[in-house]
C-alpha cells in the first residue's frame, strides 16, 4: 500500500513538473506585438525569416529564438548644430532636425542593429547634405523663402541708413529656404533604403552666426542704429532751426507792421496837433506865442541852467513885460 502512494507521488510530482515546462515552453514561444511595434526573430545571433509587422499573438522557438523589437512611429533626430560657411563665406551655425522611421526592420538590423547605430548613421548622411548644401548656397537664399515679399513700407527705415541692407533685401531669391530644405531631404532619402530606414521629413530649425561674427553683427547693428538716431537728431535741429528762423521772420514782420502802424499814428497825431495849433494860433497868435513861449521856459530853464543874456532879448520879452507897471 505504502509502495502504491508513493509511486502516485511519483508520478504526480512527473506530471506536474511537465506541465510547469510544457507552461514555461508555451510561455517562452509567445510573443505579443502591440500597433506601434514590429519585430525580426533572431537565432544564434543571426536574423530568421521575414519581419513580423502585424499586432497579436505570435510564435518563435523557445530559448533558441529571440525578438527584437522594433518602433514603427516616427523617430526624431536632432542633430548638433555645426559651422558651416556659406557660398559668400559668412560662416553661421546650422541646426538641424529631422523625422524617420524604419521601414524594414530585417534590413535595419542587420546594416545598424539598433536605434543607436541609426543615429550614427542618421549623423553621418545628414549633416554631410546639410553642410553641401549650405556651402553652396547664398545666405539670402538659406534664410529666405522664394515667395516671401518685402514691403517698402517695412523697409523705408533701413534703407534709408543702410544701403548695403537694401541690396540684400531686395537680391532676387532664386532657390529660398523650403526648396532648398526639399533639396536636402531627397538627397539624403537616396542612402536610407540601405538601411531599412524611411526619412519622412528634414528641417533646419535654427540659423545663426558664429559667435566671433555675431559679436561683429551687432556692434554693426548698434552703430547703424546709432547712426540712425544721429541723422534723426541732425534733421530735427534742422527743422528745428527752421521753425526758429521762420518765427523769428514772422516776428520781425509783426514788429516791422507795428512800427509802421506806430509811425503812421505817431505823424497824423503829430498833423493833427499842427492843425490845432494852427487853429489856435490863427485865432490868436499874441497868446499863442506867449503860451509857447511859457512853454520853452519850463523845458530851457532849471536850476542848474544857466543863461547869459541881454535884458532885451526878446526871449525873456513877456516876463520883462510882465513886470513893466
Amino acid at each position: 500500500m505504502r509502495t502504491k502512494l508513493q509511486r502516485l507521488s511519483i508520478l504526480a510530482t512527473g506530471v506536474a513538473a511537465l506541465v510547469l515546462v510544457l507552461v514555461i515552453v508555451v510561455i517562452a514561444s509567445v510573443y505579443m506585438l502591440d500597433e506601434t511595434e514590429q519585430a525580426v526573430i533572431v537565432q544564434f545571433g543571426a536574423p530568421v525569416g521575414s519581419a513580423v509587422t502585424t499586432p497579436g499573438l505570435h510564435f518563435k522557438i523557445p530559448f533558441i529564438q529571440e525578438v527584437r523589437r522594433y518602433d514603427k512611429r516616427l523617430l526624431v533626430w536632432d542633430g548638433d548644430p555645426r559651422q558651416i560657411p556659406t557660398l559668400g563665406r559668412e560662416f553661421i551655425t546650422v541646426d538641424t532636425t529631422a523625422r524617420w522611421r524604419i521601414s524594414d526592420p530585417l534590413l535595419f538590423l542587420k546594416s545598424v542593429r539598433d536605434q543607436t547605430g541609426a543615429q550614427s548613421r542618421l549623423d553621418d548622411i545628414i549633416d554631410s547634405v546639410v553642410r553641401d548644401s549650405i556651402s553652396g548656397s547664398e545666405l539670402v537664399e538659406i534664410v529666405r523663402s522664394k515667395d516671401w515679399k518685402i514691403e517698402p513700407k517695412d523697409t523705408e527705415l533701413l534703407f534709408a541708413s543702410d544701403e548695403e541692407a537694401e541690396l540684400v533685401l531686395l537680391k532676387e531669391v532664386k532657390v529660398g529656404r523650403k526648396e532648398l530644405t526639399r533639396a536636402i531631404l531627397n538627397e539624403a532619402r537616396k542612402e536610407m533604403p540601405n538601411y531599412g530606414i524611411e526619412l519622412k521629413d528634414v528641417r533646419i530649425k535654427r540659423i545663426n552666426y558664429i559667435p566671433s561674427v555675431q559679436k561683429q553683427v551687432f556692434n554693426r547693428m548698434i552703430s547703424e542704429r546709432q547712426r540712425i538716431a544721429e541723422r534723426f537728431r541732425a534733421e530735427g535741429q534742422g527743422q528745428s532751426a527752421e521753425i526758429l528762423g521762420q518765427t523769428r521772420k514772422e516776428l520781425a514782420e509783426v514788429l516791422s507792421n507795428a512800427h509802421r502802424q506806430e509811425e503812421i499814428i505817431r505823424g497824423d497825431a503829430d498833423a493833427e496837433a499842427t492843425r490845432i495849433y494852427n487853429q489856435v494860433y490863427s485865432v490868436d497868435p499874441e497868446f499863442y506865442a506867449f503860451y509857447r513861449s511859457l512853454e520853452s521856459y519850463a523845458q530851457s530853464l532849471g536850476g542848474k541852467v544857466t543863461l547869459i543874456l541881454s535884458t532885451d532879448s526878446d526871449y525873456f520879452r513877456y516876463l520883462r513885460d510882465a513886470t513893466t507897471p
